[in-house]
């Protein structure tokens, strides 16, 4: 018989204590993600005061200890004594849950923290916290530790004194300096370039605020980086279209407010066929999109459509084109400060604000529509206008190719015949798709997979590179109509992900030159038509291995030349195999290596920054040669295994 529950199992975690209990449930997890969402917390306290108004530097410093200092030239955390807890503002912002001045609208009109956990999650998350205030003149200081108490209990976060001050200082802002603890994380080192970019995202969105940041990690090689736009989500725009072809110079931009929301959109069309549309509240990215982003597309339509009317490029009998017409080509940057912001979902990706919707519509409609009667736009309005009116036309000749492939998935799945090898099971949750570069490595899965839920799908020949094709060039493709044929979502407007027959969709492909480019062609065509299968967690990136190492009946593989060496070392009279590809493998050392759940390895591929995203995908899948180039010289590493550490998930047995 069970224990009874009774009132002595029900527990009350006192000030910090839940928070060291179950850290997953305010910073996501207690890896590499995690760790940098501590930063984020303190660094998104430090650009609130820039948004508002009362900072315009923000400084990050990594530093040897693993430590990280945040520091700003704000207006400082309040140091005068609360009324109801006898103690200085500073300790209960580091102290308290739920405790900080963004709960009413007098201290911060905008505000990406919500609920005041930030800075007391990081301090009880931490090793020890310092802060320092310049305010009014003084400078005060505050430490906080976690440790080990006489039961053995972690007391996390207690301040090891009261807020001392000491002395006069010119400066103003706050300086926090923590080391995460490593009886809670999985690793302390944090990714220059992870941060590098977040911080770079956030001088965009500040238009004239300063971001820095230093790693001092490395002694003899010191990096830096320093962000400021003047031209504020402008120059965001011009850097995610600097390797696309604008067909007009400067970007389009619109700012107003209407109901205390302050709104600005930039926006510019490209000759190519994708859009890109990137949307922010209280800089938080709204990567999964809301209402801002329904009331742009509406107001968009509405207001090019009465243009095209006005200057006779539709007729009275003429049908209206689509929102799709007008945004083909078309990249946009949406930011939006408000209060009392409602996020659907924890992790704030997707707006509910319905209000937020009619301002964006009442702005962009006013001022784009202004826009374009005026005279000295009119080039800009016809190349748009002129854009829109091909994209109909291709539309519709993409219409009908959907409808011929839907007729024929009809028709016993007619794309599919002798090439995709179904699962038995029908519990999509469990069911697994390996897209399988060629015939032979499809053979080999096929006969070691575990067919109750493991379906092949294999390709012939290299697929097309949809960052260069038309809607209708890519459903003509068999290679793309049988992909999604077997996935079952759909494609492009028409996804709906309630389709899916597969839970995890795996790329398997050789470890080599040409495998790497299948890769980045299939990655390339579901972040263009078929993005939410990446966002929802889907899409995975199977490991092969690159090496058997046998000694007598001793079998063992390695996934990278580092643990090549590991398992070589110190031992003699062993054989080495190096796969050149998937085909090299018979079906039982496929299945032991790549497939099996309990041994594998595989990467999910995870929209961590989507504005970087696009602009790399251009770099590496658009027209032009030169910026390619310029990027592979500089970046690629092809013996370096660590470039997705923060995407990696490990199935079976870590690697």
């Amino acid at each position: 018989m069970g224990k009874e529950y009774d009132v002595s199992d029900i527990k009350i975690m006192e000030g910090l204590e839940a928070v060291r209990m179950r850290p997953g449930m305010y910073i996501g997890s207690t890896g590499v993600k995690g760790l940098h969402h501590m930063l984020w917390e303190i660094v998104d306290n430090a650009v609130d005061e820039a948004a508002n108004g009362f900072a315009d530097t923000v400084k990050v410093t990594l530093h040897r200890d693993m430590s990280v200092t945040v520091e700003d030239n704000g207006r400082g955390i309040p140091v005068g004594i609360h009324e109801k807890l006898g103690v200085s503002g500073v300790e209960v912002v580091f102290t308290q849950l739920h405790a900080g001045g963004k709960f009413d609208n007098d201290s911060y009109g905008y505000s990406g923290g919500l609920h005041g956990v930030g800075a007391s999650v990081v301090n009880a998350l931490s090793e020890y916290l310092e802060v320092e205030v310049c305010t009014g003149g003084r400078l005060y200081r505050q430490t906080f530790r976690s440790y080990e108490g006489p039961d053995g209990k972690i007391l996390s976060g207690r301040p090891m004194a009261s807020l001392a001050e000491e002395g006069r200082v010119r400066r103003q802002g706050t300086k926090i300096t923590f080391l995460p603890d490593k009886r809670v994380f999985e690793t302390l080192e944090m990714n220059f370039g992870v941060i590098s970019k977040r911080l770079k995202e956030l001088a965009y969105l500040n238009k004239g605020v300063t971001f820095m940041l230093e790693d001092e990690r490395d002694r003899g090689n010191k990096k830096v980086s320093e962000f400021r736009y003047d031209g504020g989500i402008v120059d965001f725009v011009k850097y995610l279209s600097d390797d696309k072809n604008a067909i007009y110079a400067e970007p389009i931009f619109i700012i107003g407010k209407k109901d205390n929301i302050s709104v600005e959109i930039a926006m510019q069309h490209n000759d190519g066929y994708t859009e890109s549309i990137f949307s922010y509240v209280n800089n938080i990215p709204t990567t999964e999109g809301g209402a801002h982003e329904t009331g742009f597309k509406s107001a968009l339509t509405k207001v090019l459509n009465d243009y095209c009317r006005k200057a006779n490029i539709l007729k009275d009998k003429d049908p209206s084109l689509s929102g799709e017409d007008f945004r083909e080509g078309l990249t946009a940057v949406i930011s939006l400060k408000m209060r009392n912001v409602q996020f659907e979902g924890q992790t704030k990706t997707k707006l509910g604000n319905t209000e937020a919707r009619t301002a964006v519509e009442y702005i962009l409609s006013e001022q784009l529509a202004a826009y374009l009667d005026d005279l000295k736009n009119g080039e800009v309005a016809a190349k748009i206008a002129d854009k829109a009116a091909k994209a109909a036309k291709i539309r519709e000749a993409a219409r009908k190719a959907k409808t011929m492939a839907r007729e024929k998935s009809k028709l016993e799945n007619a794309p599919l015949v002798g090439k995709l090898s179904s699962c038995t099971g029908r519990n999509s949750e469990l069911n697994e798709l390996f897209i399988v570069e060629g015939d032979s490595a499809g053979g080999s899965a096929k006969q070691g997979r575990d067919r109750r839920f493991q379906a092949i799908l294999p390709l012939r020949g290299k697929p097309l590179n949809v960052e260069k094709k038309r809607l209708d060039q890519v459903l003509a493709n068999e290679e793309f109509r049988s992909i999604i044929t077997a996935m079952g979502t759909g494609i492009g407007e028409d996804f709906d992900i309630s389709g899916l027959k597969y839970n995890k969709i795996i790329i398997l492909s050789d470890a080599d030159q040409d495998g790497a480019h299948i890769r980045a062609i299939l990655l390339t065509f579901f972040y263009r038509y078929m993005k939410e299968l990446i966002t929802e967690g889907h899409v995975y990136i199977g490991l092969p291995p690159l090496y058997k190492i046998q000694r007598g009946k001793d079998v063992k593989y390695a996934y990278s030349d580092v643990e090549l060496n590991k398992i070589t070392r110190g031992i003699k009279g062993y054989t080495l195999q190096r796969y050149k590809g998937l085909g090299e493998m018979n079906p039982e050392q496929l299945w032991e290596t790549t497939m099996n759940p309990e041994n594998r390895s595989l990467i999910r591929v995870e929209l961590t920054d989507a504005a970087d995203v696009e602009h790399l995908v251009t770099v590496l899948m658009g027209d032009k040669v030169a910026p390619r180039k310029e990027y592979i010289s500089e970046f690629a590493n092809f013996n370096k295994t660590d470039t997705f550490e923060d995407k990696v998930t490990i199935d079976g047995a870590e690697r």
